[in-house]
C-alpha cells in the first residue's frame, strides 16, 4: 500500500515549488494540457535543453488540477537509472509507494494505482527505451484511469501515442528568458540587437540561454556574442542542483550522442556539412558510403529524427530535414576528429553544384517558380558550397561555375548585392577553365549593370568579349555582347543598343540558344525601339516573347514583355488593358522575389492610375517606389530616358493636387513595405476609394483615359533592370 506519511508528488495538484520564473510557453502549455485530455500516452520530444521537463510538469499539474473529479500526478526522473531492470523500482520508489513482499514492482503498480485517475510523469527514459515502452504498455493496458506523459528525445514507439515535438523558444520568449535570467545573476540587460542576436544564435534553447546569462557576471552581451564561436567552452557552470547533463551545453548535447548507435553517430557527424536543412537524396549522396551505405541512411536518419537530433519541417520545395546549430556544431567537432571533413564537404559542394545546374535548366521551363522556392530554401547549402569552392585554389573553376550558374538567383530572384559579392570572389583567383570564368565575368557584368555601377559592368563584359574571342567561344561572345548592348540601353545610347541587341540575338539563333536570357534581349531591344519611337516595333517583338514564353512555361521574362505590352496599351489609351497586363506582370514578378520587376510595374501603375484621373493613389504607387529603389541599385541610372514616365506622373499629380498634398501623398506610400505596396498595387481601384487619404477633386489636366501621351520610355528604370 501506499506509505500515507510519504510525500508522493501523485496526491495533488500543485507543482514543485520553482528557484526561477517559468517564461513563455503559454501556447504550448495549452496544448499540452489539452492533448492529456485527449489521449492516454502522450510523448513530449525535443533536443537537449529546449524545456521538456518544466513545460511538462506545468502541465501535469494543470491537467490533475482540472481533471473532473480531481487527479494526482507524479514525476519520475530516470536520467540517473542505468540498469533496466530498476525501471520499476524507480517508478514505484517515486509515487511513493512501499511493498515488503516479495512480488515484483510491476504487480505492486497495477495493484495500488487501480481505480488510481492519475497522470505518471515519466522523464529522460531514452536511454531505457526499450524497458520503458514495455512498462509504459503494461500499466496502460491494465490501469484504465492512468495516463503517461513521457519526456525523451525520442518517442517511446507504442499504439496510440501522440507525439508533442517542442521547439526552441520564440525571439521574444527568448529574449525574456534571458533578461529574467541576467537580472536572477544580478546583471539586468536591456532588450537590444546585441541581446537578440545573441539569443538568435543561441537558438532559443532555454538551456543555452541559461548558461549564456550566467556569464554576464564576467562579460557583456557584446563579449557573449564574440566568444560564440566554441559556445560548448563558454556556457558551462548551470546550477549544481541541475541534472548532470544539464550543467553544461555540451553535456547536454552529449548525452543524446552516448544514446545513439555508432551508425547514427556517423550519419550525425556527416549531416553537420549541411547549412540549414537538407533534402533526402541529398543526404542519401553527401553522407552515403565508407560505412554507412547510402540505401541506409534513411533508416538511420529516420532514428536520428525519433531522437529529436533532426527535425522534420514542411517547406514550400517539400518536406526537409534540419539540425540546430548546436547540434551541427557538436557533430562538426566529431566530423573533424575522424579526419573526414574535407571529402564531406567536397561531396557536399559536388551535390549542389549539380542542383544549381539542374535549376539553371528547369528555370526556363514550367516548373520556373519550383526552382526558385527550391533555391530560396537551398541558399545557406548554396553558399556553404560556394565557400568550399573558394577553399582550394585548384578547384576555383568549380566556384566560378557555380556562380555564373546561379545567374538566375542572383538577377531573377532579388539577390544582386549577394550575387556580385560571390561572383567577385570566385573570380579573384585563376582557375585555368576559360569557360567558367567567362560565363562569371558575363553574369558579373549583369549585375553591376542592374545596379547601376557602369564602370565595373564594362570592364567584366570587355574581359569576357577579349577572352571569348582568344577561346573561340562564340556563345560567350554572343552574352557579353548582349549585356554590352543592355549597357547601352541604361546609359541612352538607343543606337548602340539596338546595334548590339540586334548583333546578339543573331548570335544566339546561329548557336541555337534560346532561354529566358535571350527572351530578356529581345525585350530589351523592344524597349530600345519604344525609346526611339517605334513603339508598334516594340509590341511585336514583345508579343513573339509573350508566346514563346507561354510555350515553354515561362513566367519571369514573361513578366517584362507584359510590361512594355501595358506600357504600350497606356500610350494606345487603353488604361484598363494596361492596369490588366500590369497586374499579371506583379504577381509573377513578387513571386520570384524580383524587387526590380516589382517596382517598375509600380511605377508604370502610377502611371496609369493618375491617367484614369486618380493622381493621389498615384502619388501614394510613387512614394512606395521611392522606398523600394535603393533596395534595387542607383535609381534609373541617372537615364532622362528612364525618368521620363516618372516625371510625366509626377507633374499631372502635382498639378492636379498641388505640392503640400502631393507630397504628403508620396510620404504615405514610403511608409508601405514591399508587401504592402505590392498588395496596394494589385487592388483595383476606383478614383475617390481611396481609404484615408481624401479623393482628388477632379482628374489631372490633361492624363484622363481617352488622352493619349507620347510614346517615350516604356519604363522607369532601376538597380535591376529588364536586361
Amino acid at each position: 500500500m501506499r506509505d500515507p506519511h510519504a510525500p508522493g508528488p501523485w496526491a495533488g495538484g500543485a507543482p514543485p515549488l520553482e528557484l526561477t520564473a517559468f517564461v513563455g510557453r503559454s501556447a504550448e502549455l495549452a496544448e499540452l494540457t489539452a492533448a492529456l485530455g485527449r489521449a492516454r500516452l502522450v510523448t513530449v520530444t525535443g533536443v537537449g535543453g529546449v524545456g521538456k521537463s518544466r513545460l511538462a510538469v506545468r502541465a501535469a499539474a494543470r491537467w490533475a488540477a482540472g481533471a473532473p473529479g480531481g487527479a494526482g500526478w507524479g514525476r519520475v526522473e530516470l536520467a540517473d537509472v542505468r540498469d533496466p531492470q530498476l525501471v520499476e523500482y524507480a517508478v514505484v520508489e517515486a509515487l511513493g509507494l512501499t511493498d515488503h513482499t516479495t512480488r515484483p514492482p510491476r504487480r505492486t503498480l497495477l495493484e495500488q494505482l487501480a481505480d488510481q485517475r492519475m497522470l505518471l510523469v515519466l522523464d529522460g527514459f531514452e536511454h531505457l527505451a526499450g524497458t520503458s515502452a514495455r512498462l509504459v504498455a503494461r500499466l496502460l493496458r491494465g490501469l484504465p484511469e492512468l495516463r503517461v506523459l513521457a519526456v525523451g528525445r525520442r518517442p517511446l514507439g507504442l499504439a496510440g501515442e501522440r507525439l508533442f515535438p517542442l521547439a526552441p523558444l520564440g525571439c521574444e520568449e527568448a529574449v525574456e528568458l534571458f533578461a529574467d535570467r541576467a537580472r536572477a545573476h544580478g546583471v539586468p540587460v536591456a532588450d537590444g540587437p546585441e541581446v537578440r542576436e545573441l539569443c538568435r544564435r543561441l537558438e532559443g534553447i532555454p538551456l543555452a540561454l541559461e548558461l549564456a546569462a550566467g556569464r554576464l557576471r564576467a562579460l557583456s552581451p557584446a563579449q557573449l556574442l564574440h566568444r560564440l564561436g566554441d559556445r560548448f567552452r563558454l556556457l558551462t557552470g548551470g546550477a549544481r542542483d541541475a541534472l548532470p547533463r544539464h550543467r553544461t551545453l555540451r553535456t547536454a548535447i552529449g548525452w543524446s550522442h552516448e544514446l545513439c548507435t555508432p551508425a547514427e553517430r556517423l550519419l550525425w557527424a556527416r549531416l553537420s556539412v549541411f547549412a540549414g536543412s537538407f533534402e533526402l537524396e541529398a543526404a542519401e549522396y553527401v553522407c552515403g558510403g565508407a560505412g554507412l551505405p547510402a540505401e541506409d541512411v534513411l533508416d538511420v536518419l529516420s532514428e536520428l529524427l525519433a531522437q529529436s537530433v533532426v527535425a522534420r519541417e514542411e517547406t514550400p520545395a517539400g518536406p526537409r530535414y534540419r539540425m540546430l546549430d548546436t547540434v551541427r556544431e557538436y557533430g562538426a567537432e566529431w566530423l573533424a576528429a575522424a579526419g573526414d571533413a574535407d571529402r564531406l564537404r567536397r561531396r557536399h559542394r559536388d551535390w549542389y553544384l549539380g542542383l544549381a545546374t539542374w535549376c539553371e535548366l528547369e528555370w526556363f521551363t514550367p516548373r520556373q517558380r519550383e526552382v526558385a522556392a527550391r533555391v530560396d530554401v537551398e541558399l545557406p547549402n548554396l553558399r556553404a558550397a560556394l565557400e568550399c569552392s573558394l577553399t582550394w585554389p585548384d578547384e576555383a573553376h568549380l566556384g566560378q561555375h557555380l556562380a555564373g550558374s546561379l545567374w538566375f538567383c542572383w538577377v531573377g530572384c532579388g539577390r544582386l548585392s549577394e550575387g556580385r559579392r560571390w561572383l567577385e570572389r570566385t573570380l579573384e583567383p585563376e582557375s585555368g577553365y576559360e569557360r567558367a570564368r567567362l560565363k562569371a565575368l558575363w553574369v558579373l557584368g549583369y549585375v553591376a549593370i542592374l545596379q547601376g555601377d557602369t564602370g565595373p559592368a564594362l570592364r567584366a563584359l570587355r574581359a569576357c568579349r577579349e577572352g571569348a574571342e582568344r577561346a573561340g567561344d562564340p556563345v560567350a561572345v554572343a552574352y557579353a555582347e548582349h549585356r554590352t548592348g543592355c549597357l547601352a540601353l541604361v546609359t541612352d545610347d538607343m543606337a548602340g543598343a539596338e546595334t548590339l541587341l540586334r548583333s546578339a540575338l543573331e548570335r544566339y539563333r546561329a548557336v541555337g540558344e534560346l532561354n529566358s536570357n535571350v527572351l530578356m534581349g529581345r525585350v530589351e531591344l523592344a524597349m530600345a525601339r519604344a525609346f526611339r519611337g517605334d513603339l508598334p516595333g516594340a509590341v511585336r517583338l514583345c508579343e513573339e516573347v509573350r508566346r514563346v514564353c507561354e510555350d515553354h512555361g515561362e513566367r519571369w521574362a514573361r513578366s517584362y514583355a507584359l510590361y512594355v505590352l501595358a506600357y504600350a496599351a497606356w500610350a494606345d489609351g487603353d488604361p484598363a488593358g494596361a492596369r490588366e497586363l500590369l497586374a499579371s506582370a506583379l504577381a509573377d514578378a513578387h513571386v520570384f522575389r524580383d524587387l526590380l520587376g516589382s517596382v517598375l510595374v509600380i511605377e508604370l501603375l502610377a502611371l496609369v492610375t493618375v491617367a484614369q484621373g486618380d493622381p493621389v493613389e498615384a502619388a501614394v504607387l510613387q512614394g512606395a517606389a521611392g522606398r523600394l529603389w535603393p533596395s534595387v541599385g542607383l535609381p534609373l541610372f541617372g537615364s532622362a530616358y528612364f525618368n521620363a514616365p516618372h516625371e510625366r506622373c509626377e507633374a499631372a499629380a502635382r498639378r492636379a493636387l498641388g505640392d503640400a498634398r502631393y507630397a504628403e501623398c508620396v510620404r504615405a506610400g514610403a511608409g508601405l513595405d514591399r508587401e504592402a505596396a505590392v498588395a496596394r498595387a494589385l487592388r483595383h481601384r476606383k478614383p475617390g476609394a481611396l481609404g484615408a487619404l481624401p479623393a482628388p477633386r477632379g482628374p489631372a489636366p490633361g492624363t484622363g483615359p481617352g488622352q493619349r501621351e507620347p510614346a517615350a520610355s516604356p519604363t522607369r528604370k532601376g538597380g535591376e533592370t529588364a536586361g
